[in-house]
């Protein structure tokens, strides 16, 4: 539901990350139809989605380490600039107005971040929650609509984990709606407004927290039917 951020949750191996690949383009399902805004999304190339709307983050960072935290995030903020590699070679006029422009916009979203003292730190110095931060930054820049987070808080400790959903909120209150994945059940109970739950590609709860938390599927799913039963 649009502006909202929407839990996705379940067992390891419930295919989880699979659905992900599926709606932002990596995988192509082999039934059914992924719409986004009235639009069908199969077929449709990564980059196409991205420019279309959608920006994810990934389980595992996928920064380019050797690269600034702001020249990451302008990586994001290049999906809609029009110069190609001619330009960037002659330095055209254009070329030289969007890359002064993704430098502004690369230091307004790290100041969004809250990293905006680390624009010119290599992304493989940076702790781990500030790579975090970089990738979230980087995906913000595509300018989305719907924003994909895939285990955002994974390898947090819990004060880093309030912090980085804090954020999460803030880009929620700025009109993004949100699609998260995430194992950690305090976080998820939390901060979502609505959550779906997977178990071996089959949704078996969608709800508020309060009445997924309650569901004897979900229960089941997680902790196996002898708990189930005793609910």
């Amino acid at each position: 539901e649009r502006g909202t951020i929407h839990g996705l949750i379940g067992p390891n191996g419930a295919g989880k990350t699979t659905l992900f690949n599926v709606v932002t383009g990596i995988l192509r399902p082999t039934s059914g139809d992924i719409r986004f805004e009235e639009r069908s999304l199969i077929g449709r190339k990564p980059h196409v989605i991205t420019r279309g709307g959608i920006a994810r983050t990934f389980q595992n960072l996928r920064l380019f380490p050797a690269m600034t935290a702001l020249e990451n995030v302008m990586v994001g903020v290049d999906a809609h600039n029009s110069s190609g590699i001619l330009d960037a070679i002659a330095r055209t006029p254009r070329s030289r107005r969007e890359e002064r422009a993704s430098v502004d916009r690369g230091v307004e979203l790290l100041e969004q971040v809250g990293i905006s003292r680390l624009a010119n730190s290599l992304a493989r110095s940076l702790s781990y929650g500030d790579q975090r931060r970089v990738e979230i930054a980087r995906a913000l820049g595509t300018n989305p609509r719907l924003l994909v987070l895939d285990e955002p808080t994974a390898g947090m400790n819990p004060a880093e984990k309030r912090a980085l959903m804090s954020l999460v909120q803030s880009i929620r209150a700025s009109g993004i709606t949100i699609l998260l994945i995430e194992h950690d059940m305090r976080v998820v109970m939390g901060s979502c407004d609505r959550i779906t739950v997977l178990d071996f590609g089959q949704r078996i709860a969608d709800g508020a927290p309060d009445e997924v938390r309650r569901d004897p599927r979900v229960v089941e799913a997680y902790l196996g039917r002898g708990a189930a039963e005793g609910t």
